[in-house]
């Protein structure tokens, strides 16, 4: 009897396209997850077992076309397949749903309140987070998560996802020379983790304090008639 795989007839993402074509409304909708990501590599830089797609499809049914968050995250997964990375996010080959999808809203509206937020409770992601910096009369942040085959609104600026063990929040900053209102992910505490340019500013302010420092010791040791040099 031939031993038959439907599997194994289903594309691969190789043979998939990497984009739905469709250009982003706004730089933002590429920058806000970017800085998430960024973030995460440096929190998790010794961890394997996680991803996050930026402007990535993920590819949920062989029939149809690839829905496209801003930005997902998945946990239990591959970081990093091989040196030309991920192609496009396949279901039938990681076998691992995102825990959490990002939509950051502009002028356009594509579903994000309506057909994508249903399509992501079909496919039951844990937390669904959508990001509409242009809002005045509600919270620009809604974080949902699905309880009993719907979305429910988690309150707050801060939500803690306990699934990931990180909060995410808003709060102005800046991130590549722009300053505005950005996404982060915080602590338990509600401690915001720093941005690459954030972190890299510390150490530079460490490093030369350290430098004082010692140049303030040699100065000392010089007025007692001791030469720091021979010391070294």
């Amino acid at each position: 009897m031939l031993n038959y795989n439907p599997l194994h007839c289903l594309p691969s993402a190789e043979d998939l396209p990497d984009s739905d074509d469709e250009p982003v409304d706004n730089q933002l909708q590429h920058l806000i997850p970017g800085l998430l990501e960024a973030i995460l590599a440096w929190l998790w830089t010794s961890r394997m077992d996680w991803f996050f797609g930026v402007d990535m499809g993920i590819y949920y049914n062989p029939e149809l076309p690839p829905i496209v968050p801003d930005g997902f995250l998945s946990l239990g997964v591959e970081r990093v397949f091989d040196e030309n990375l991920r192609l496009s996010y396949v279901l039938w080959e990681e076998k691992v749903m995102p825990i959490m999808a990002l939509e950051v809203v502009f002028h356009r509206r594509r579903g994000e309140y309506t057909s994508k937020k249903k399509l992501y409770a079909e496919m039951e992601i844990l937390y669904y987070v959508v990001y509409n910096p242009q809002r005045r009369r509600k919270p620009p942040l809604e974080v949902y998560r699905f309880v009993n085959g719907e979305y429910v609104l988690q309150p707050g600026n801060l939500v803690w996802l306990s699934e990931i063990g990180l909060a995410i929040g808003y709060e102005r900053g800046t991130y590549q020379g722009i300053t505005r209102d950005w996404l982060y992910w915080y602590d338990k505490q509600g401690v915001r983790y720093l941005t690459p340019e954030e972190r890299a500013i510390a150490a530079e302010q460490r490093a030369t304090t350290a430098e004082q420092r010692a140049q303030r010791l040699a100065e000392e040791l010089r007025k007692l008639g001791i030469d720091p040099d021979s010391l070294s």
